[in-house]
């Protein structure tokens, strides 16, 4: 299983998004297909009557252990994740917004979009656990022997699908002070590849041999008295391997097989002009399920028993994917429910915003991502809860935001955004990256025109 964290450490060195995807430019004054990402409802507001969207492309990795200095001054990684008394919490998520167009007619607004997305998470594991089964160490144990008892549903989780959108949005009511719109997105779903092991009610005894130097079983780590509810399920090129980044590529787009929808509602207080003094957003995201099915797919729950004859936990040191996972464990997993075809839930959130001008060209937006979901059920992908505070500074044709965020898994962040006409360019946490032990790093950038 080491090739497995080795994966997602190596994900640090690269510039990425965080999972509040596009953040600072999702509540842009320049009104595009970006904002209805946000909240469908926002298509409404466009502010031209055709805009086309190019690509733009979203990536995020954070955590809740390894930082940048401590990459910085070269520590091990594989160590400092599982430092600690504290649950790993591991999160890389990627968006990708492939083609769109919107159209604004009289008090509609309507959009067809494209996008793709891969999700990998690891959730709430236990550092003696994750230690003794991916490094084959116990670096918190003193002793050669320490039991468990762990009540959490601890995930390993991986998921890659694409959508096609199709969108809607009117304006229900309007005056000379007041402005009301809703709107709806529709979204067919094309699973690709899934992949899933959660551990829960896990109790445990690991022994490992420290007293004899010269034995040939020093330092090496068994598993007794051991009991647990195992889920493991996969689909895809997932089920061979975690580490293969092609795996997730590849598979992006599979048999449409699902449906979701995004509903929003928005509300604008006019100024002067086109411009508003506040505008307040609410929307709730990803209301949906997909369905995984195919030959080299399985969704199987176990129960995990082992007395007093051990499990070497040696078995799992070059494992790299699900099947291999479950093979190492061997006759200590007792099936007791196998199924070809299994449901996936999307990551429902809720997202609350407000957008309120300060003075002439200066505004701030507070943004609120709440989970509708719980981390722990198994055949779910995970998201994050997050709260934002943005100043942005808006001249028409160039835009220039600051975004200071809270994550419950990283932590704090604050990072820089422009908007130069239809491209931009920014990072949640390059600020903090820079001057603070961060434990985020994002990137992002796109481009889309407007016309009429």
């Amino acid at each position: 299983m080491k090739k497995i964290i080795l994966f997602w450490c190596s994900l640090f060195f690269i510039p990425t998004f965080a999972q509040d995807h596009f953040s600072g430019i999702t509540t842009s004054k320049r009104v595009g297909i970006l904002n209805a990402s946000l909240n469908p409802s926002e298509l409404s507001n466009l502010d031209s009557k055709i805009e086309v969207q190019l690509m733009s492309f979203s990536l995020s990795v954070s955590n809740n252990k390894i930082g940048f200095s401590d990459i910085a001054n070269r520590n091990n990684l594989e160590d400092l994740i599982f430092k600690g008394t504290g649950p790993v919490s591991f999160n890389v998520d990627s968006e990708i917004l492939l083609p769109g167009v919107a159209l604004k007619l009289l008090n509609w607004g309507f959009a067809v979009t494209t996008a793709g997305h891969i999700k990998t998470s690891v959730a709430d594991v236990d550092p003696t656990m994750g230690d003794a089964f991916i490094n084959g160490a116990l670096n918190s144990v003193t002793s050669g022997t320490t039991t468990i008892s762990n009540t959490n549903n601890q995930r390993i989780n991986a998921a890659t699908w694409g959508e096609l959108g199709f969108s809607a949005s009117h304006k229900i009511f309007e005056n000379e002070r007041n402005k009301i719109s809703g709107g709806v997105n529709l979204k067919l779903l094309f699973p690709g590849s899934y992949a899933n092991i959660g551990a829960s009610n896990f109790q445990g005894t690991f022994t490992t041999n420290t007293t004899d130097p010269f034995s040939p079983d020093f330092g090496k780590i068994n598993l007794t008295k051991a009991i647990g509810n195992l889920n493991i399920a996969y689909t895809g090129g997932l089920a061979d391997s975690f580490s293969n980044t092609s795996d997730y590529t590849k598979a992006l787009f599979g048999n449409l097989n699902g449906m979701a929808v995004d509903l929003g509602v928005n509300y604008q207080l006019k100024g002067d002009g086109k411009s508003y003094k506040l505008k307040i957003g609410a929307a709730i995201k990803n209301i949906g399920r997909m369905t995984f099915k195919g030959d080299n797919n399985y969704s199987k729950n176990y129960e995990l028993k082992i007395d007093d004859t051990p499990l070497d936990l040696k078995g799992f040191e070059n494992v790299s994917g699900v099947k291999e996972i479950e093979a190492a464990f061997g006759s200590y997993l007792h099936s007791t429910e196998t199924k070809k075809q299994f449901e996936v839930k999307l990551p429902t959130v809720l997202n609350l915003y407000a957008d309120v001008k300060v003075i002439s060209r200066l505004n701030v937006t507070l943004l609120l991502q709440q989970k509708m979901n719980s981390d722990s059920a198994n055949d779910q992908i995970n998201s994050q809860n997050i709260f934002s505070v943005t100043p942005r500074v808006s001249l028409g044709f160039f835009e220039a935001y600051m975004p200071i965020g809270v994550n419950e898994i990283s932590g704090t962040t604050a990072g820089l955004g422009f908007r130069l006409g239809g491209f931009f360019l920014g990072s949640n946490s390059i600020l903090t990256a820079i001057t603070n032990n961060c434990k985020q790093a994002d990137f992002y950038t796109g481009f889309r025109f407007g016309f009429l």
